[in-house]
């Protein structure tokens, strides 16, 4: 108990900043839940981000549904593993940890455009004219 006591004083202002990123999360969640936005990456451009149906993927795999989450999200997979890089991340050499990087972010990359080049995959989406700056630019600069 000693050492959780002196880990808490150590890192106190760590552990506040992390609670208040989490607290903003959760409220800017809220926030776009409650006002029908959704994903804003979506409301405003009408395109799925490549991150499109990780939320529906991990509520997916907290009833044990696989597949489903599997469906929704491939790389689902990789967020135990991702949580521990970020906690560990201090302790993982540069090298390591920009390759680290670079491979999320191929991985994240490469699933995306496979998945939106395929019209019956049913998660992502890729409509423009519904987005709304596309729908506010026509607004405002129509003829």
């Amino acid at each position: 108990m000693k050492k959780l006591l002196d880990y808490y004083k150590l890192h106190k202002k760590a552990l506040l900043d992390a609670a208040g990123a989490v607290l903003a999360v959760v409220l800017l969640y809220v926030f776009f839940h409650f006002t029908g936005i959704g994903c804003p990456i979506h409301f405003l451009t009408g395109v799925s981000c490549p991150g499109c149906g990780m939320t529906r993927a991990i509520f997916a795999l907290l009833r044990f549904r696989f597949a489903e989450a599997w469906h929704y999200h491939p790389l689902v997979y990789i967020l135990p593993f991702a949580a521990l890089y970020l906690i560990f991340r201090r302790r993982i050499p540069k090298l390591l940890d920009k390759i680290s990087i670079f491979t999320i972010v191929v991985l994240f990359v490469t699933i995306y455009v496979i998945r939106i080049c395929d019209p019956a995959n049913g998660v992502l989406e890729f409509a423009p004219q519904n987005g709304f700056l596309y729908r506010a630019f026509t607004f405002i600069f129509r003829q």
